[in-house]
Formats: structure tokens, sequence, C-alpha cells
């Protein structure tokens, strides 16, 4: 039987690095914003059969969005922290289901990375992620002093989607939280030792934290022929 593919999008955070009046996925790129950016990348994938949106529970800008009301959309209330939202996602998803859980704020995502991820996937891979190698020599620092030069070769910055089925995400979520800071999922399967397969995704599938990442996303839209 093939695999059911369900997308979950955690979109209840506030932004506050963008130091903007609303959200950042809520700021504009062409005539769209960043989060509907990010859904219709989703939505348009024909293997993805469901994408669940966790909103603020104050939320007052989705529902007046055209997506809201996509046919393969649903929402559930987000929580206090990403990882909270995120499950609070996988909570209302089919376990065997295979979770491919996205960055609200990564607008640029191509459908070429996600055929790599679910390629992985459809092997005997449990999870995968997509992550870019590091380029710049990376520093450990101890306060402003560099510390040690870490090895390029072995470092990786990770990106979205990451993936793995909702039963085993859901696990690994719950154990982790009782003892570690949760940042992403594969945080939270690398505490259960589960193996974490990288899959390399493309340079421009960036995530919009400051606000000149805005002008940065707006450049590879254009690229792709999306806005």
């Amino acid at each position: 039987m093939p695999n059911q593919y369900i997308a979950i999008v955690p979109a209840a955070g506030i932004g506050s690095r963008m130091q903007a009046s609303v959200a950042k996925q809520y700021l504009k790129l062409g005539n769209k914003t960043v989060l509907e950016h990010s859904l219709c990348q989703l939505l348009t994938y024909s293997a993805i059969s469901q994408v669940v949106v966790a909103l603020h529970p104050e939320d007052n800008h989705f529902f007046s969005l055209e997506v809201a009301s996509h046919p393969k959309l649903r929402t559930v209330i987000g929580g206090s922290e990403r990882v909270d939202s995120v499950l609070n996602a996988l909570q209302t998803c089919p376990k065997k289901a295979i979770a491919l859980v996205h960055d609200a704020a990564r607008p640029c995502l191509r459908h070429s990375d996600i055929d790599a991820l679910i390629t992985r996937l459809e092997t005997d891979t449990v999870a995968s992620i997509l992550a870019r190698r590091a380029t710049d020599t990376i520093k450990l620092a101890q306060g402003n002093t560099i510390d040690t030069t870490l090895p390029r070769e072995r470092i990786w910055g990770a990106q979205t989607p990451q993936a793995a089925s909702v039963g085993t995400l859901i696990d690994a979520i719950e154990q982790a939280m009782t003892s570690t800071t949760v940042t992403d999922e594969a945080s939270a399967l690398e505490f259960c030792h589960i193996p974490v397969e990288l899959v390399a995704g493309s340079s421009d599938n960036i995530k919009i934290t400051h606000p000149e990442d805005l002008a940065l996303a707006e450049f590879y839209l254009q690229q792709q022929g999306r806005l």
C-alpha cells in the first residue's frame, strides 16, 4: 500500500525578530504572504493528501487568506513553542501516515526537493530531513572568542521538511520533551537514537528570520518563476 503523506506546518509564532507589526508568516512577497507561498508548494504536490496548519489561538489573519479554503487544508490550535504546535497537529493524524514537517517561513521550497525527500523515505529509511552542507568555515566559540574550528565536511545546516511516520514522531517528541529542548523534529529523533538520513536540499530553501531575508526570498521566488 502506498504511503500517505501529510504536511504539518507550525504557524503559531509571532516572529519577534522581524521587527514587524504582524507575524513574519503574514508579511508579503509579491501579492501573497510568506505562509501562502509555503503552503502552496505543499498543497500542489500531488503525493501530499493533507496539509495541517497549527495556528496561534488569537490568529486574526489566516482565515482571510484565499488558501484557507483549500480542500486539502485543515487547521489546529498551536502551542506556545514550535514543538507544541507540531505535536498538536501530529496528534490529529493517522499514526501510520508519513508526516513532512515544514517551516511556515520557508516559502522557497522546491517540488524537486520534496521528490528527493520522498524518494529516500520510500526505501528503508525511517526518517529523513532536507539539509545543506556547510560552505563557511565553522568556529566553535567561548563567548566571543574562538575555541576551535569544526570539521566542515561533517557540518550540515538543517532545513525542512523533516519527515518520519506520525507515530514515530509523536513518540520521539514526547520522550525528548521530558529531558531536553526540542528545536526541530530531527533533534527529538536523535534523542531517541533513531537514525535520520540527510537529503541534500537546494540552497534557496531559506528560512525567513530577519528583515533582510525577505528581499532574498523575493529574489529566489522570482528566479523560480513564482513571482
